[in-house]
């Protein structure tokens, strides 16, 4: 279980994705973007969860607006099929310095709402923000 979302700042025109090396890309260079999310912590709430993983994994503290759904998925880590559910969240930006956490990701960064489903690299999370228009 795991929670996140789409930050939109203070001047509600950007928004924050996290971004991380493609390990599969050969050059090194490119970016998978997606949005800021991580681990529920026993006895946190979604919610709770979701804004403290937002200001560790970005620097920016921010207050949850509305949820946008939940998003449930299988993958493979470590010869395992792993079944992951994440609440996605709608926040607003209430502070903090932009900063990407040391060791989970590589950048951080605002952009023009309307640039943020074409930057999502992974398909469930461009669904999603297509489907509730938090980045319009």
């Amino acid at each position: 279980m795991s929670a996140g979302g789409l930050v939109i700042d203070s001047s509600g025109k950007n928004g924050l994705l996290i971004g991380r090396i493609d390990h599969k890309d050969q050059s090194g260079k490119k970016i998978l973007w997606s949005l800021p999310k991580g681990h529920i912590e026993a006895g946190e709430t979604p919610e709770e969860a979701a804004i403290r993983e937002v200001a560790e994994e970005t620097g920016i503290n921010s207050t949850i607006e509305k949820s946008l759904g939940v998003i449930d998925f299988w993958f493979m880590a470590g010869g395992k099929r792993i079944h992951k559910t994440v609440h996605h969240f709608l926040f607003r930006e209430a502070g903090g310095i932009l900063t990407p956490q040391v060791s989970e990701v590589d950048e951080v960064a605002w952009f023009p709402l309307h640039e943020i489903v074409e930057r999502l690299a992974y398909p469930d999370e461009k669904k999603l923000i297509s489907k509730t228009g938090a980045a319009e």
